[in-house]
């Protein structure tokens, strides 16, 4: 089948007006747009179809049946909008159609996600010689470096996991705080670890790990802490935490999801004083620095335990001697993620992503100060970029489902800590100073009392 470069063209042709129009419709597809996607119900069909027709009938049907994520005034489940550079860049390389296993199935692709590791490693302040794993999202990173933790601890004790598995293996505990993601609790079940033996930590008024309430840790522990909650972005006490499993041989894992990348900005960085201390981190790269789904990193400092717990072997696989990417993630066969963290790292550089970071931190510091005017309950201190919020009147769902429909804005409800709230987040590189201005209006409009918006 001969490669139709008009066929590319509309494509291309079709995202561009896509991207051009996103800012003038509601961000929430209207209910015409929804109801108009039956019309994808329909037999299995006998005969194909031309090319030109399909990408029509998907641009026409599916473009306005989408949620204007990749605008900024998207401030709900803590989605970033896609940088146009590793956007453009992730086009590109779908064309290429790598397969990033082998570096001699995709040297460019092996290539990329070396120098993209080094960058995220020195953006992170961590050590060079940490092992990378590029992946779908934060959960699969939190998999992939929590099968790192548990190699590496069953083989302190003498156990080879990989050969031998669970049975009769030392057991294992896992020590995490009451509110951490539940994509840890999912990575524990993957891993035979058991979700529901998951030793639980109190939490404070603001969702951070209480040291004090830590148990008694061991060479068999691991326990997971969060650089970011996703109701309030708070930060759990690494620091002490890493200084009591240091003490006890432990292993620390973060989940860093949502404020990771605060340690790229040197005037955020202190918030995460101990992070760099721990053993081993996850975060995404679709959220707060902004790549195109899907993206994320997992970083373990023991190297080797990540390549061995990952290690996959064939006669056919004809292994370079070098690093291969096949021996970081679960999967063989994966795509080119690598050149979406180049693209990115390259178009902003360091400055770019602190100023990035610090910027979508101001904008939230902006919304929860004029809520809290206007008489809303903000029920978290502002650490990133997260906001809780009570509208006048506590009605949450009424007051949500007003502001999605008037569609200069889209936010999502929540429960936090017993309360039932608005979480606000801001994670896009597309949100400007007059997105805010008119999610504020929205927001104030949406809620009983101060109706009549900013000022």
């Amino acid at each position: 089948m001969a490669h139709d470069a008009a066929l590319f063209q509309d494509a291309a042709a079709r995202a561009a007006a896509y991207l051009d129009g996103v800012s003038d419709r509601p961000v929430a597809p209207t209910a015409q747009a929804m109801a108009a996607l039956a019309a994808f119900d329909e037999p299995l069909p006998q005969h194909g179809s031309d090319g030109s027709a399909i990408l029509a009938t998907l641009d026409r049907l599916g473009s306005p049946a989408t949620m204007a994520t990749n605008d900024g005034r998207f401030f709900g489940f803590v989605i970033g909008g896609a940088h146009p550079v590793p956007l453009a860049a992730h086009c590109l390389t779908l064309a290429w159609d790598q397969n990033v296993g082998p570096r001699i199935l995709s040297p460019i692709g092996a290539k990329l996600e070396d120098v993209a590791s080094r960058w995220v490693l020195d953006l992170l302040g961590l050590p060079a010689s940490c092992a990378t794993a590029f992946v779908t999202g934060a959960g699969m990173a939190s998999f992939t470096a929590l099968t790192a933790a548990r190699r590496a601890l069953l083989q302190r004790a003498g156990w080879d996991v990989d050969a031998d598995g669970l049975y009769d293996a030392p057991r294992l505990r896992v020590v995490a705080s009451a509110e951490i993601h539940p994509t840890i609790r999912k990575a524990l079940g993957l891993l035979g670890l058991g979700r529901n033996q998951l030793h639980e930590v109190p939490t404070d008024a603001q969702g951070r790990l209480r040291v004090d309430a830590l148990p008694p840790l061991d060479e068999r522990t691991i326990v997971c802490v969060q650089a970011g909650n996703i109701n309030s972005g708070a930060i759990d006490p690494v620091a002490e935490v890493c200084a009591k499993a240091r003490a006890a041989g432990a292993w620390v894992h973060v989940d860093g999801a949502i404020g990771l990348w605060a340690l790229a900005s040197p005037r955020l960085r202190p918030l995460l004083a101990g992070v760099t201390e721990a053993d081993s981190w996850a975060t995404d790269g679709h959220k707060s620095l902004n790549l195109p789904y899907d993206n994320a990193v997992a970083i373990v400092r023991d190297a080797a335990a990540l390549t061995q717990a990952m290690s996959i072997r064939a006669p056919y696989l004809l292994d370079s001697g070098e690093r291969e990417p096949y021996d970081t993630t679960p999967g063989l066969s994966r795509r080119m993620r690598g050149a979406d963290w180049w693209a990115l790292i390259k178009a902003l550089g360091q400055d770019g992503i602190a100023a990035m970071i610090e910027t979508m931190h101001s904008q939230t510091l902006q919304i929860a100060t004029c809520l809290q005017q206007a008489g809303w309950q903000v029920l978290n201190d502002v650490v990133l970029n997260q906001i809780c919020a009570i509208p006048p009147d506590g009605n949450v769902q009424a007051v949500t489902a007003r502001i999605c429909q008037d569609g200069r804005c889209w936010v999502g409800p929540t429960h936090w800590q017993g309360k039932e709230a608005i979480r606000i987040s801001l994670s896009s590189c597309h949100t400007t100073g007059d997105d805010v201005d008119n999610a504020l209006n929205a927001l104030l409009a949406a809620a009983p009392r101060h109706s009549d918006g900013i000022v």
